[in-house]
């Protein structure tokens, strides 16, 4: 038995086996109101049997640490139990010698060095020296493995790998936080479990899709929202290079949900984190334990002994990485004492109160663990433009603008100025990468058809929303950024707000060819703010800062006639050359669907995953912004169809069915290979525009 659905655990069933064929049986409960957001049913994580013999290295049973890390040469200390070897009195009933060789695997693939040990006790400790290590960072994820063989009288007994990096990690008071001895600020996100139209099972090739994405944004790091990970995610942001955030609670002993964890954290909460520190404390990519979210908990008198006593299961068995927590009830956490038993102060929004918190706290720095929560669906377009908080709008959408927030939050671009002006501040992960199934805030409380949230910076369909260049343009520090919002179909002689999301210093646009002016980064423009939405959130956050003039840091503005024909932007670097250029042209009646796939090649596993991006476009190929029409879709070949959808969160078309209405103008495919090699072919139709089709190879 285990209550908890997201974490990892294992059992010994040698005592129930018999001879003969067996079957292995899981029996599920997935009580209604046992989250915030939709968390699926079933059973979200891979099942696994392991076979062993008597002597063996039990499941999770190394801990690896690298005391010293240096250009020249870096400590590897190795510590593994060996299962029944005191019970056999450190021999066998044979009275064999019990031995363990481990070797040190370079990037490479290389033996650089091994060690063979004795076994008199259920550990052993080796330790080893790596010269000039590849240092693990997410520039450059080298990973190496520790290889150990267990003998027994000489023959093999059992083999047991230990993936690792070598890296530093320091967090220094009024300083920040320091990877490899390099300042650097966390340029990351939160995400839920769940894969959009794919459910809550564990996929990993939609995994990497997602995190690839990331990567191209300028992403470094991802918190888990609000559960433990599944592995395959963590071994995924091993080797692509991401910094984590690992955190399994969403409630502690007070419940936020009918049927949450409070039901169980007595009894089980110890015994949970226990499984999450012992499974990944070996992986490079987690820098950070959070210990909960927003618990009710940190708002009473006596909650920072519960905060203790999750934070001192941490350091028990990690003293190596420090702790921290989402915390929402900032002025409680003050007053308490609450934030100051962490080791990292995790605030969730209230940039207001970052200041204020960095002064009257011991640590010497604050944390943007959850940031922005900015709302926003992907081709809607509202006008006025106006910095909004808690906008409600007949379409249950918000605006693609980038300036509508929930009533607690804030736009993108102050998170930004934060991590730019303050060097105590160490970045922020932001609420959230992608959208995910509930939660349709800010229609939460008339809900009805939304069904997901309009969080995401890339949206249910895995298709980028504007925002996601806004982000770029910020993060991608090694490929550079121009994007131009809105689409280019307007009523006439409308006044439209054009912005341009860029890493360029400077750009000119340009309406049918005539100049509309150059502009550079950094002024004290701002969006106007809603009158309304002035007093609410000046009565929700007790400030001012609505007001701050930070959107002329990291977008450019212009707001211009509409005229049928070419909006174009030229961007210029700091030279004043010319770098780049974007357009969007008026689409005219829609014609033709185009397919772009996010993969050439599959691999011929079954389990492959491929996105494809439907477009319906006029006969020039201009996206039509306002197309709506059903798309169906047939896969032939080596492959099958999967799953769409089109990133409306209003949208009830069902996910499994080869059918979806386009949203904006655009939906997405997800077909999957098969497991031999040939062809896979992907077929799209819709009434009134030439069909399309795409051809995909499967290879062994």
């Amino acid at each position: 038995y285990r209550p908890y659905g997201y974490v990892s655990f294992h059992c010994d069933i040698t005592p129930y086996l018999k001879d003969g064929k067996g079957e292995l049986m899981v029996s599920l409960e997935n009580l209604p109101n046992s989250s915030r957001w939709y968390p699926g049913a079933g059973l979200y994580r891979n099942v696994h049997l392991i076979l062993t013999k008597k002597n063996h290295v039990p499941v999770w049973g190394t801990c690896l640490r690298t005391p010293h890390v240096a250009k020249d040469f870096a400590s590897v200390r190795l510590e593994t139990k060996i299962e029944n070897a005191v019970s056999s009195n450190v021999q066998t009933a044979d009275n064999a010698e019990i031995e363990l060789l481990t070797d040190i695997i370079s990037p490479a693939g290389e033996v650089i060095e091994s060690q063979r040990s004795k076994i008199w006790r259920d550990a052993v400790v080796q330790n080893f020296i790596v010269p000039s290590p590849a240092l693990w960072s997410p520039e450059s994820p080298s990973l190496y493995k520790a290889v150990s063989k267990l003998y027994v009288a000489g023959v093999l007994a059992d083999e047991y790998e230990t993936v690792f990096g070598i890296r530093s990690i320091e967090f220094i008071p009024h300083k920040g936080f320091y990877l490899n001895g390099l300042h650097r600020k966390f340029q990351g996100v939160c995400n839920h479990h769940d894969l959009g139209p794919l459910g809550s099972a564990v996929n990993e090739s939609a995994l990497r899709h997602q995190l690839e994405m990331l990567k191209d944004m300028g992403c470094d790091a991802i918190r888990t929202s609000h559960n433990m990970p599944a592995p395959e995610l963590v071994k995924l942001c091993d080797e692509l290079g991401f910094m984590m955030m690992l955190e399994p609670f969403d409630e502690w002993d007070v419940a936020k949900c009918e049927n949450g964890y409070h039901r169980h954290f007595a009894q089980w909460a110890e015994k949970d984190m226990e499984n999450m520190l012992l499974q990944y404390r070996n992986h490079p990519s987690v820098v950070i334990w959070s210990i909960g979210n927003e618990v009710p908990t940190q708002g009473m008198a006596d909650g920072y002994k519960v905060a203790s006593f999750l934070r001192d299961i941490c350091h028990r068995l990690d003293p190596t990485r420090p702790v921290t927590c989402g915390m929402d009830q900032v002025y409680n956490v003050l007053e308490n004492g609450f934030a100051t038993v962490l080791d990292i102060p995790g605030l969730n929004y209230r940039t207001f109160m970052y200041k204020k918190a960095y002064d009257l706290l011991p640590q010497g720095f604050v944390l943007g663990s959850e940031t922005a929560s900015t709302v926003s669906s992907r081709g809607v377009y509202k006008l006025p433009v106006e910095k909004k908080f808690g906008a409600i709008h007949p379409d249950h959408q918000s605006s693609s603008y980038d300036v509508e927030a929930c009533t607690w939050a804030n736009i993108p671009d102050v998170d930004f100025a934060l991590a730019e002006d303050f060097g105590w501040t160490m970045g922020q992960f932001v609420w959230t990468g992608f959208d995910y199934l509930g939660e349709p805030s800010p229609y939460d409380t008339d809900a009805w058809p939304s069904h997901s949230s309009l969080f995401g910076i890339i949206d249910l369909a895995s298709i980028p929303k504007d925002r996601y260049y806004l982000y770029r343009s910020v993060w991608n520090k090694t490929s550079p950024t121009l994007h131009l919002l809105p689409h280019w179909n307007w009523k006439k002689n409308d006044k439209v707000p054009v912005f341009v999301y860029t890493s360029y210093p400077e750009a000119e646009l340009f309406v049918n060819g005539i100049s509309q002016g150059r502009k550079k980064k950094g002024g004290d423009v701002q969006v106007p703010v809603n009158e309304t939405d002035r007093s609410m959130y000046a009565d929700i956050h007790g400030v001012g800062d609505v007001n701050a003039p930070v959107e002329g840091r990291y977008r450019l503005m212009w707001h211009v006639p509409y005229q049928k024909g070419e909006l174009k932007v030229v961007a210029y670097d700091e030279n004043g050359n010319v770098a780049g250029e974007k357009s969007i042209k008026t689409a005219g009646k829609a014609a033709k669907i185009q397919l772009l796939s996010s993969k050439k090649i599959l691999n011929a596993d079954g389990k492959d995953l491929a996105y494809i991006t439907l477009k319906i476009t006029d006969s020039e190929g201009n996206l039509c912004p306002f197309d709506s029409r059903e798309c169906k879709f047939e896969v032939i070949g080596s492959g099958q169809f999967k799953a769409t959808a089109n990133g409306d969160p209003t949208c009830l078309d069902l996910f499994h069915e080869p059918k979806m209405h386009a949203f904006g103008g655009m939906l997405t495919v997800i077909v999957q290979s098969a497991k031999e090699s040939g062809t896979l072919t992907l077929k799209a139709s819709a009434k009134g525009v030439k069909g399309a089709e795409i051809t995909i190879d499967v290879v062994e």
